[in-house]
């Protein structure tokens, strides 16, 4: 299948089940993690959403989108695997720097798990650089 185009929209409730398939698909989702909770959280705040990219009304890329009030934040950015090197990803990426720009948020941080090499190329080819930074994170509940 050759996409053309996409049309980029929140999502909605009815987006639920393709949304976790793709993420499933995509390879990002972990067993810690839930991601119809992930989804229901992101989409009920008012700094965050989760984009979705449809062709001919089913969703072939998204990206969980937020700010904290300085700096914007991605997440579960995903391109349908059996349509990859259509540029897809870029095309929802931009959408979220849009979502971010629109909201007034200046810069995006966005993390990489550690030896993923196509992940760090594909943010590269996007014009993203490494900082010098630690990612400390501390969970605050079990899941």
């Amino acid at each position: 299948m050759e996409i053309e185009s996409i049309e980029v929209r929140s999502a909605t409730d009815a987006d639920l089940a393709a949304l976790v398939a793709l993420w499933e698909a995509a390879g990002l989702t972990r067993p810690w993690n839930d991601p119809a909770e992930d989804i229901a959280f992101a989409r009920r705040g008012p700094a965050s959403d989760v984009l979705v990219g449809t062709s001919e009304g089913r969703i072939v890329a998204s990206v969980m989108v937020g700010h904290d009030g300085h700096r914007g934040a991605v997440y579960y950015v995903s391109a349908d695997p059996a349509l990859r090197a259509q540029g897809l990803g870029r095309r929802i990426m931009a959408a979220a720097e849009d979502w971010l720009r629109e909201r007034g948020v200046w810069k995006l941080n966005l993390m990489v798990r550690r030896g993923n090499e196509a992940a760090t190329g594909f943010y590269a080819a996007l014009d993203y650089a490494q900082d010098e930074v630690v990612v400390m994170s501390k969970r605050l509940r079990e899941g």
